[in-house]
Order: structure tokens, then C-alpha cells, then sequence
């Protein structure tokens, strides 16, 4: 598995597909590496015709740790935040934006089709705002647009939120199980022996908890962004489970309503995570034909 140095930080990737199939490039959320992808869900993206790209983010996975930007203090941020402070973070979204236009750039790709999850929804958000001329279109999955009148997380989140993931493969798997049932509200469509199969490939490829902080303080210093994607002409989809705890359904529906002409799919019995194989084939379908159809979006000069 390829590594490069891309804006300063060594990112890890890896590349699925027809090398002419329609480039897609999967960004993913808050402390997780590409192995949160299910590989099976890869594969139906590579046959519905894309050359499926993903990547640790920087600071997770096998891709650089900048542990010395050191870990900031996420109580004091919240404060600054809260009385109108300018906050300093190790990084910004814009940032890790930049990471994916650099790999886009490394692997000779002009235009893509950007598919982020959660915090990588915010990416492809950031990266539709700020780079429209290199995206061929923007999925964002489960995510949102960080306004604080949002309904929050429920309190069984928070709580689950609260402690640090164990150490040793078995307990993690049986950790992740049990987390993404609680950002999933319990849904019947939940598959735990999926989730922890990915649990385990996800923890073979390498933890790295500090990177929460650094990532988390990111999301909290690029603030709302309902206003700048008003002006976003990429062509939009939006996708969103009724049983998300995290960013419950309001998160999608702001999303598909801050960005004009913005399509919005509500997925029944999904939550926040993809360990809903018998979903897959709605979701994959809908992504296919959103990528074929933007093909030929032309953007702005």
C-alpha cells in the first residue's frame, strides 16, 4: 500500500477499480483509517464503474502523526469558541481538505467525485466551498454543516464518547460492536459480525487516539458552514439514516437544504456508520447514478 509525502504529512492510500472507471475519492470521519470502509462496500462502488480511491486521514492509520503539534486543550477551545475567540489548532479542515486535492493531484487526477462520512463530509463540504473546480460532484454521508442550532448528539453518545478504546484486538472489536450500536440506535439493520470484522482490520492497521484531539479541535475551529455552502454549485448528494445518534437526521436535512438544487436521500434503519450491508445496494445505486449523472458538470472558471 502506497505512502506519500502530501502537503507536509505522509498520507497512506490505496486505489480499487478501473484505473478509467469514474474517480471516486472516499474520505473518512473523525479517528479512523480507510479499514472503516467495508471492503465489500469498496468492491460494489469499483463495479458500478468508479476507480474507488481511499486514504488515512493525517494523524490516523498508517498516514503521518504530527505528534508534535502536541494535544490541545479542547475545554479551552470550547471556551475561546464560545466568547467569540479566534482559536488555535494544530490544523483545519481546510487542511486536511488540502491533503485529498494533493493525492488527487499525486495520482493525476484533474477532477473527482468526493464521498465523505461524518467528518469527511465536512471535508468534501469544505473542499466544494473552497476548490469547486476539482470536484465532478460531493456525496456527504451522515454529516453535517457544524451550525450549533442542530439538535445535538443523544446522551447516550456523549456517554459512549467519554473513555479511551482498550488495547488489545478482542476488546476493541467487542467496543467498536457496541459503539456504532449506539450511534445507530439500536437499528435492526446493524450487522455486528460485519462491524467486527472491520473492528479487527481497522485495529491491525494501527490506532492512534491522540489524533482524536487534533481532529475534533479542527472540526470545532472551522465553525458553521450553512451560509458559505449556499454558494456551492457542485452537484449534491446528500444521504442521511433515520437512526443516526451522532448527527441525527435535522444534520442531513440542513445539509440538503444549505446547498442549492442539493438531493437528499433518507435511508431508513441506517445510522451513523456503513455496518448495514443489506442497505448497501440503495445507498451504491444512488451514488452510481449521482456520479454518472454529474459526469459532465462543468465548473466554474
Amino acid at each position: 500500500m502506497p505512502t506519500q509525502m502530501i502537503n507536509g504529512v505522509e498520507i497512506a492510500f490505496d486505489t480499487s477499480g478501473p484505473p478509467g472507471g469514474r474517480p471516486l475519492i472516499l474520505i473518512m470521519g473523525l479517528a479512523t483509517s480507510l479499514a472503516a470502509w467495508p471492503e465489500e462496500f469498496c468492491g460494489m462502488l469499483a463495479e458500478a464503474g468508479h476507480f474507488v480511491i481511499r486514504f488515512d486521514n493525517r494523524d490516523t492509520g498508517l498516514s503521518g502523526k504530527l505528534a508534535s503539534a502536541g494535544e490541545p486543550k479542547l475545554e479551552v477551545l470550547m471556551a475561546d469558541a464560545a466568547l467569540g475567540k479566534p482559536v488555535q489548532v494544530p490544523y483545519t479542515l481546510s487542511d486536511m481538505a488540502a491533503d485529498t486535492l494533493g493525492l488527487m493531484d499525486l495520482i493525476g487526477i484533474e477532477r473527482a467525485h468526493i464521498c465523505g462520512v461524518s467528518m469527511g463530509g465536512m471535508i468534501g463540504q469544505i473542499m466544494a466551498v473552497e476548490h469547486p473546480w476539482r470536484l465532478a460532484s460531493l456525496t456527504s454521508m451522515m454529516s453535517t454543516t457544524g451550525e450549533t442550532d442542530l439538535p445535538p448528539s443523544s446522551a447516550a453518545v456523549r456517554q459512549a464518547m467519554m473513555g479511551m478504546p482498550p488495547d488489545t484486538r478482542e476488546d476493541y472489536q467487542d467496543y467498536l460492536v457496541k459503539l456504532m450500536r449506539t450511534f445507530s440506535d439500536d437499528s435492526a439493520a446493524f450487522d455486528d459480525d460485519l462491524q467486527r470484522r472491520m473492528a479487527g482490520r481497522i485495529f491491525d492497521r494501527g490506532l492512534y487516539p491522540q489524533g482524536f484531539f487534533r481532529q475534533i479541535a479542527a472540526i470545532m475551529a472551522s465553525g458553521g458552514r450553512r451560509r458559505q455552502l449556499k454558494s456551492v454549485r457542485v452537484p449534491t448528494l446528500v444521504i442521511h439514516g433515520d437512526h443516526d445518534t451522532v448527527f441525527p437526521l435535522a444534520h442531513g436535512q440542513d445539509t440538503a437544504a444549505a446547498i442549492p438544487n442539493a438531493r437528499l436521500m433518507v435511508v431508513p434503519g441506517m445510522g451513523h456508520a456503513l455496518a448495514f450491508p443489506r442497505l448497501w445496494p440503495q445507498m451504491i445505486s444512488a451514488i452510481a447514478a449521482h456520479t454518472a449523472q454529474s459526469a459532465e458538470y462543468a465548473p466554474p472558471e
